[in-house]
């Protein structure tokens, strides 16, 4: 790399747009979408997808409820040609739903473009040509005006082929191909010929797209771009902006959300951003970052498994874990001061009055998008204690006393750092079990026992344990059930446990609910103990997590 790029490369001049409006507004409606993955995404693949896969993405762009879907570019060959005329021949596509073919502008590509669409209800033919700097003095060796004249050419042949197939919708759509890298008035200057033959009307008005095609600047810049163009472009009204926009900095979403509020009314894109170089414009990502700021996107992502699922069998391109809304981890938390955080946010929000979502490091609720609530906090070696006990509480159901909690985790701890692996729910619930005592015979086994009261109102415990095979009958009493266990213990087999803490909680509702038991013990020697005790009966899970304590310091 050059240590004084400047040598090199030139910063992107700013747009002279003192007055601008976009950075004080905001999204608060869904934009008109449309689908590229067909053909711009297809066309970005090693391996371009065949007719079965393309027939199954279409229908899943269409189960989705993106309404306009470029199917193709139909003059690039056979399969493309064939799989649009299929669509229109065997009456897939829904009555709400215009499919549009992109064309260069020259005369035999349009033709066949137009026939490929021959009986469809409505389409969309889609024109363009490069009218940037580098295009015109690099790639064609021409002036404006020849360039400009090859966009009226071109809207002149859409003009004829609709005219010759009266049957069919037609609407039209022209792209400045490299808009982002051209300058402003020209662009202009070529869109307004561009009306002037084809005399678009509010009623049916001319799709305007201005591509970044390649992304030169940072995404005000682009929004700076769509203002000046709306507001010099003549009759407003007539025309829909449309943004097509790519990933070449990164921030393809951005300069497509910032359009937007410059004015735009429409966006083309890719699910899951898939496209030539970076990749075009993610419509998930726009469409659910609307969502979470309270706006209707018009599109359904409420199983978007389904939806990655798809693309990558259609792309064979897998989607990176951490892609915003779609990617295995982005609902998912390691860290153990993000995973307590969630966790108190899951606790608070079930306590809320209102349906509003307020939940730390999820700013959206996964099941909106039908990820189930397991898979928020994994565990690792980075994971605290507030990980742990969502991954029992959603396991088990077991809501572990914060004590209890920071207790566990250290046996946790060691179990990471010597797999150095990822723990699993049943990991964790082997080691819970092992670490209280609840998989595995313990020194104090609980046999048949009764519970009464004396006359002073002292409870009196009476019952048989195990102890190590060996049943023994004892007794005790307290000013409770769990006090009376703990001196028949103490009286029985010289085991001197004090009671720090005792919490219980019904796992499951009705007839096949549990009842969990936890308590906290201190020994003569000041060191704690937990015990752990499951049971139907919540007086006897009592018992046992006493037993389950006392069995530590056997």
């Amino acid at each position: 790399m050059l240590r004084d790029p400047s040598v090199k490369y030139r910063p992107f001049p700013q747009v002279d747009l003192p007055d601008r409006q976009w950075p004080s507004r905001t999204i608060t409606r869904a934009p008109r979408w449309l689908s590229t993955d067909l053909r711009d995404g297809n066309q970005a693949l090693i391996d371009p997808m065949d007719a079965e896969k393309k027939t199954r993405f279409f229908d899943l762009i269409c189960r989705v409820g993106i309404k306009e879907i470029e199917v193709g570019f139909p003059s690039a060959g056979a399969t493309e040609f064939d799989f649009i005329s299929g669509l229109v021949r065997d009456g897939r596509i829904p009555d709400d739903v215009t499919i549009q073919v992109l064309t260069q502008a020259r005369r035999d590509l349009i033709e066949t473009s137009f026939e490929s669409l021959r009986g469809a209800k409505q389409a969309i033919v889609h024109v363009y040509n490069a009218v940037s700097p580098a295009w015109r003095r690099i790639v064609f060796g021409m002036e404006r005006d020849q360039v400009k004249a090859i966009a009226t050419d071109a809207a002149r042949m859409l003009r004829d082929g609709a005219a010759a197939q009266p049957d069919t919708d037609w609407q039209f759509e022209y792209s400045p191909e490299t808009f982002s890298t051209a300058e402003l008035d020209f662009s202009v200057e070529v869109c307004a010929a561009v009306m002037e033959v084809l005399r678009p009307t509010p009623e049916r008005p001319l799709i305007l797209n201005l591509p970044a095609t390649v992304e030169a600047a940072t995404p005000n810049i682009y929004a700076d771009q769509i203002e000046y163009f709306c507001r010099h472009i003549p009759n407003r009204e007539s025309v829909v902006i449309s943004l097509h926009t790519h990933n070449d900095r990164g921030t393809g979403v951005a300069a497509a959300e910032l359009g937007l509020m410059a004015g735009a009314d429409r966006v083309e894109g890719c699910l899951l951003g898939n496209g030539e170089r970076t990749g075009n414009c993610d419509l998930v990502t726009v469409a659910m970052n609307m969502y979470t700021q309270g706006v209707d996107p018009g599109l359904a992502f409420d199983d978007i498994d389904e939806v990655v699922k798809t693309v990558e069998y259609c792309t064979n391109i897998p989607v990176h874990p951490r892609t915003p809304y779609a990617g295995d981890l982005v609902f998912t938390a390691f860290s153990g001061s993000h995973q307590d955080a969630i966790k108190k946010g899951f606790a608070a929000q079930e306590a809320r009055n209102d349906d509003l979502w307020e939940v730390p490091y999820l700013p959206i609720d996964p099941a909106d998008l039908g990820r189930s609530y397991e898979a928020v906090i994994r565990v690792n070696s980075q994971s605290g204690k507030g990980g742990v006990a969502w991954v029992l509480e959603q396991d088990k159901g077991l809501k572990l006393p914060k004590r209890l909690q920071a207790d566990f985790s250290r046996h946790v701890q060691r179990m990471a750092d010597e797999t150095s692996r990822e723990l699993n729910a049943q990991d964790i619930w082997a080691t819970f079990q092992s670490a209280y005592r609840l998989a595995t015979p313990q020194r104090f086994t609980l046999g048949a026992y009764d519970e009464t009261r004396a006359s002073n109102g002292e409870r009196i415990f009476a019952g048989a344990i195990e102890v190590d095979g060996v049943s023994r009958s004892v007794s005790g009493r307290g000013n409770g059930l769990i006090s009376s266990v703990v001196a028949a213990i103490r009286e029985g087999f010289e085991v001197d446990l004090d009671i720090a803490d005792y919490a219980e909680h019904a796992i499951g509702h009705g007839s096949t609910a549990q009842a969990a038991a936890y308590v906290e013990c201190r020994t003569a020697d000041g060191r704690t103990v937990w015990g752990v005790g499951i049971d139907e009966d919540v007086a006897t899970a009592s018992v046992r997590a006493v037993l389950s304590a006392a069995s530590a310091l056997a």
